[in-house]
């Protein structure tokens, strides 16, 4: 599944500006596929995009329904957030155990269902969902705003789907061991120790250097340090 495939649903949401707020929290994680449940002509477009800044489109893009089951039919999972656990909810899943399902979908669309943001959903309207999340929260306020909990859904979505595009991939051992041998020629070219301790030296290195996790930029500038180092050295000895 990408991104373009994970489909926001909000049942009959009372305030516009939540709407609005969805809308752009939806945009940050790069989801754009929002259905509602309800009528378009209850809400207001301009408090709508006073919240929606340039995520307005989403809302503008929005198909309506009658109903989830009418607003999920062509999806293949559908989830209803809830943070109400009872004996008709079943089994719960967090957002990431539900994101995990999803990303080993090989095809097809899921959606989130958000509730009314006075009652949220209904047991009745569980039913028309095949999966049930809660977002864990305070037990002393648990209740989280629509925005807000339409973007800790959306956000792991994004996060699923980055996989190791964001942040870096660490080095290998084998690189590691080219910058390890950097260091120790250059320990060793300014007498930092005698020859029979470069093998303890190299050791020491790559064990620290392998639990650092270092990113190839990190590995050169470490390499440059210890170069200009045994340079300086050089230079200062008149070498």
């Amino acid at each position: 599944m990408t991104l373009d495939d994970i489909i926001i649903v909000l049942d009959h949401p009372d305030e516009s500006r939540n709407i609005g707020a969805a809308c752009r929290a939806m945009a940050n994680n790069d989801i754009h596929c929002l259905r509602i449940v309800g009528k378009k002509e209850d809400y207001d477009i301009e408090r709508i995009n006073i919240l929606a800044i340039h995520a307005a489109y989403i809302f503008e893009n929005a198909v309506f329904y009658e109903s989830i089951k009418d607003a999920t039919a062509d999806c293949v999972i559908s989830a209803g957030t809830t943070r109400r656990r009872g004996k008709k909810r079943g089994k719960l899943l967090l957002p990431e155990e539900f994101t995990k399902i999803v990303s080993e979908m090989p095809d097809g669309k899921a959606a989130i269902i958000f509730g009314n943001e006075r009652t949220g959903l209904t047991d009745e309207q569980l039913d028309q969902c095949t999966v049930g999340v809660t977002i864990p929260s305070s037990s002393d306020f648990g209740s989280l705003n629509l925005s807000h909990a339409v973007q800790i859904m959306c956000y792991h979505f994004f996060r699923q789907k980055l996989g190791n595009i964001v942040g870096y991939k660490p080095l290998s051992l084998e690189r590691i061991d080219k910058t390890v041998e950097c260091i120790t020629d250059n320990l060793e070219q300014i007498g930092f120790f005698k020859m029979p301790g470069r093998e303890d030296m190299e050791i020491f290195w790559r064990s620290i250097l392998s639990r650092a996790s270092l990113s190839e930029s990190e590995a050169q500038y470490l390499e440059k340090i210890f170069t200009k180092v045994a340079g300086l050295s050089r230079k200062n000895n008149g070498v």
